[in-house]
Formats: structure tokens, sequence, C-alpha cells
């Protein structure tokens, strides 16, 4: 898997919420829609969030722990690190030029 926001899917902007929320710690999914809200300012529905876990875990940028009470919790993995800084590294860049083209310094 490359590093390129393609490869987190169709819907890119849930999965990269996703991972960064799970890069602070290992969460379950309510605790992960409550954190990317908190983040973004926007609601992730459980379907939006089910299919794009799904969608992490088949690549393996993220996995399944074991359940705690009936909750599944999730945790970023070593390519999952890597995809994630990629991205964000990719976005700055894009970010900085857009401000520049504004006339914003940087």
């Amino acid at each position: 898997m490359s590093g390129d926001l393609g490869d987190l899917g169709r819907f890119a902007e849930p999965s990269l919420l996703i991972l960064v929320s799970l890069s602070g710690e290992p969460k379950h999914g309510y605790a992960i829609m409550a954190d990317v809200e908190e983040l973004s300012g926007a609601p992730l529905g459980p379907g939006t969030l089910y299919a794009a876990l799904a969608r992490l875990e088949a690549r393996g940028v993220i996995e399944a722990l074991p359940a705690e009470d009936r909750r599944r919790p999730y945790r970023i993995t070593g390519l999952g690190e890597r995809t994630l800084r990629a991205q964000l590294e990719g976005l700055d860049a894009f970010v900085r030029t857009g401000l520049m083209r504004l006339g914003h310094p940087s």
C-alpha cells in the first residue's frame, strides 16, 4: 500500500479522521465517533464509521483488539502510522501552498 489518499478508499475523509483518532490510543466505535466529532465538528454516523473501519482493517492500517464488555476496540498499526504521517505531510504542503497563493505567509 502506498501513502496516497486514494489508498484509503472512496470516502477518504472519514478514514483519515479515524486514523487520527486512533493515533492517540486504541478506541471502540462510540469513542471514535465522539473523538472524530470533537476533532472535526461534524458527526460521523455508525454506518460510515463501521464501513470505514472494515476498509481500514482490510488494508492493514488498523487492527481489531479483543472485545471488552461487548465493545471492540481498534488500534492503528505501524503501516497505519506511516500512511497517516504521509497523508498529514501531504495535507500540510497543500495548506501551505493554498495560504501562500492567498497571500498569507505560512
